[in-house]
């Protein structure tokens, strides 16, 4: 097993108080040392003052799908607002594609986000929204992401019966999809779930071994995070609208506060309050949420940069949000953070600090990238 030494940091960061320096070393996918100095490894890369950070966690997104929503952006941007219908779109596109296409488009979005420092990735199911296109979604994306999630409760499909729907998706279709993934999501708002659905499809996924999200608080307050924090979601996820007793039971909860604030850009919705959630003790993670409909993004630098500019995070905050947070959300301890034994997913930055993050928006600061020990980004 080889072991290549990375020098030169300007500025580490790896969200363990305990652990600093200004090099590591890297033995086969781990991290096997941090601090000063240079002790004996196999080869040598000098990042010459550069920053140093874990690479980022997305938690939260939806890349099993087929077609755009153009459209309906297009719509919003001129004044219709945001429900949770437009699913139905991504629906009707991804059943009608081949294995082959939704692979392709999975592919090429994993791979743009990699080269944007993302190296662990979750992602759901949601689009097939019946038994078959559910049970491939789960297996094209195992092939491909860290972390798959089952969705079937995303949207009641156009000309069913709401409470049958619940029947299937607790049923036939988790018994289907369980094998494939290891997490199970609802959509508990308006217009798609309310807490009884919610609770019965959480409640069904937990008895299968799953553990649970939920998507809750996006378009009004609402029973997603007190769903959430009763049934011991590892998150809840928008949080776009809070009551202060959801602050406070966040705040007493494991639960991770997950924010997507380019959703929250692209369906003008209010950003959320995280100094609220931060200053009483929730655990915050930021993810991009990306898919067709309501964030198309891939970039989690827009996103911290999102959170420092707009929500008033320090860039020590976002950027811990962005990576230990995420993998908190994920129940992970191997990744988001930079320690002797964590996945060696390293995020090197065209700059001296985390701080060019929101200092230079919009500009591609990403140097370079390791997964698993394995530099890929550049590509060779």
């Amino acid at each position: 097993m080889t072991s290549t030494l990375i020098t030169g940091i300007g500025e580490l960061t790896t969200n363990d108080p305990e652990v600093s320096g200004t090099a590591l070393v890297v033995e086969g996918d781990r991290v096997v040392w941090v601090g000063d100095g240079e002790p004996a490894a196999d080869s040598r890369v000098d990042v010459q003052g550069r920053a140093v950070l874990p690479g980022w966690v997305d938690s939260h997104t939806h890349l099993v799908f087929a077609g755009d929503r153009t459209a309906e952006f297009g719509a919003r941007m001129a004044g219709k607002p945001y429900t949770a219908g437009g699913i139905a779109v991504t629906v009707g596109a991804t059943r009608a594609a081949s294995d082959d296409e939704l692979a392709a488009n999975l592919k090429r979005h994993i791979a743009e986000a990699l080269s944007q420092g993302t190296t662990c990735v979750e992602t759901k199911t949601g689009y097939g929204l019946n038994v078959a296109d559910e049970v491939r979604s789960a297996k094209l994306a195992a092939e491909h992401v860290d972390e798959v999630t089952f969705l079937g409760a995303h949207l009641v499909p156009a000309g069913s019966d709401p409470d049958e729907y619940v029947d299937l998706v607790c049923g036939e279709m988790l018994d289907a999809v369980a094998p494939h993934v290891r997490w199970a999501d609802v959509f508990c708002e308006k217009g798609a779930f309310d807490e009884d659905q919610s609770r019965a499809v959480l409640r069904a996924a937990a008895a299968k071994g799953l553990g649970l999200r939920v998507h809750g608080n996006q378009l009004g307050e609402g029973p997603g995070v007190r769903l959430a924090v009763e049934l011991g979601a590892a998150s809840v996820d928008h949080c776009t609208y809070l009551s202060a007793d959801d602050i406070d039971a966040l705040a007493g909860s494991d639960t991770v506060a997950t924010l997507l604030p380019a959703c929250d850009l692209s369906t003008r919705q209010p950003l959320p309050d995280v100094r609220r959630l931060l200053d009483a003790g929730a655990t915050v993670a930021l993810a991009s949420n990306c898919n067709p409909g309501s964030s198309y993004t891939s970039s989690m630098a827009f996103c911290v940069a999102i959170a420092v500019l707009q929500m008033r995070m320090s860039v020590e905050e976002a950027v811990r949000a962005a990576t230990l947070g995420g993998a908190r959300a994920l129940r992970r301890d191997d990744v988001g953070v930079l320690r002797p034994g964590a996945r060696a997913d390293l995020h090197v930055l065209d700059a001296p600090s985390t701080t060019h993050l929101a200092y230079r928006p919009g500009v591609p600061l990403t140097h370079a990238v390791w997964r698993a020990g394995v530099e890929v980004h550049p590509s060779t």
